[in-house]
């Protein structure tokens, strides 16, 4: 094979310098699940692989790839079904369906914001929103984490540069992937109107979490009629794989015009959207997993509190808890000592999180025991002791 370019072999061996060189690991499934965001179980869950199958012979829906991109032959039967059902279970009027999260983000945002417009993002954004602003058009901006005080002063230093015609957008998330906190939606909502803003936010880690049957934290507050575009991930509590754009008409016809990573990728298959379908089915039933989900998270809580660990923690009401370590050998090691004792927890380093902010990520899920949980929480308190 051909070597490597010597500029890239340097900056692997930079990973390696900072002890920050990933790779794939192993799969052990002997280990209890503290790292997966399956929060729900979905993804594990027979019933559900059965329930797709059914559901597939049942709608003659048969073909093992969808042959082509929704705008020439991909845009099968199930598509229109499953895009009928997230208006309805999401209360939006219109959706789109995407072959993930980071191609609704790219699509959306490298194509929405146009040149003159101004994009104010929370700096701790998904990574794959940053990747569709660096190929859009716009002005992207970012603002202090959760702070709505610098969101404003932001805004105000940029409105006399604000050209006529020109379109702010404010980007954030509901549930925050590597802390698992919230900003004030509510408060957000009013700021945005007030001032002419058009709000998108991602809800990837709060659907199936949040909200009567797993809706996710806008619809749980009733703020969907007053946000401009929600993206929603099916890859966390939904327990398969995908993704939808919640918005308005006008703005799904746009997208289908304009978003690249949505005309020129090959559909999902039949069996991908059966499962979406089963998946949304379970959660409309008002899975108990979800109500199992919110206990443990609350025990988690309690027995934190109880073993002196809460103010090392960051604060979460989510299912995503995240224990500072910040240091990024500490933080191998303490992951390496909870997984030798069984508890699957993974380390989060830089340049994933900012340098001295590594982490442990804890993950709680329907499946999770108190015993497992509390186990987990007494071999960190042993660590840190």
């Amino acid at each position: 094979m051909v070597d490597l370019p010597q500029k890239l072999a340097r900056k692997l061996d930079q990973r390696r310098e900072k002890n920050a060189f990933r790779h794939l690991p192993d799969v052990n499934h002997d280990l209890i699940d503290f790292s997966s965001n399956d929060y729900l179980g979905l993804a594990r869950s027979r019933a559900l692989f059965r329930a797709a199958d059914d559901f597939l012979n049942k709608t003659q829906s048969f073909g093992n790839g969808s042959t082509g991109s929704r705008l020439i032959t991909g845009n099968h039967p199930l598509y229109v079904t499953l895009e009928k059902k997230f208006c309805e279970f999401h209360q939006s009027e219109s959706a789109l369906i995407f072959n993930s999260g980071y191609d609704a983000n790219l699509g959306f945002f490298a194509s929405v914001p146009q040149r003159g417009d101004i994009i104010l993002y929370d700096e701790y954004i998904h990574a794959s929103i940053r990747d569709g602003l660096s190929l859009g058009q716009g002005k992207a901006i970012k603002f202090r984490h959760n702070s709505l005080d610098d969101l404003k002063n932001k805004l105000n230093r940029e409105r006399a540069k604000i050209l006529e015609n020109a379109v702010v957008y404010v980007v954030t998330e509901s549930i925050f992937s590597m802390d698992g906190d919230s900003p004030d939606l509510k408060l957000l909502v009013d700021f945005c109107e007030v001032n002419n803003c058009y709000l998108v936010v991602d809800e990837a880690h709060a659907v199936g979490v949040f909200g009567d049957k797993g809706e996710g934290l806008v619809q749980q507050l009733n703020l969907q009629k007053r946000i401009f575009a929600r993206i929603v991930t099916f890859g966390k509590g939904v327990g398969c794989h995908g993704a939808v754009v919640l918005t308005s008409e006008s703005l799904k016809s746009y997208l289908i015009n304009f978003a690249r990573s949505f005309i020129y990728t090959t559909g999902l298959s039949p069996h991908s959207l059966a499962t979406i379908f089963m998946a949304y089915d379970e959660l409309d039933k008002k899975s108990k997993a979800i109500s199992q989900l919110r206990k443990n998270i609350e025990f988690f809580k309690i027995e934190a509190e109880r073993l002196n660990l809460s103010s090392r923690f960051i604060n979460s009401n989510s299912a995503i808890h995240c224990f500072l370590v910040a240091n990024i050998d500490k933080a191998k090691t303490f992951s390496l000592k909870l997984q030798e004792g069984a508890c699957d927890v993974r380390a989060i380093l830089s340049p994933t999180v900012p340098e001295g902010q590594e982490r442990l990520r804890i993950c709680l899920h329907s499946y999770n025991t108190d015993e497992e949980i509390l186990k987990m929480l007494r071999l960190l308190s042993v660590l840190v002791s």
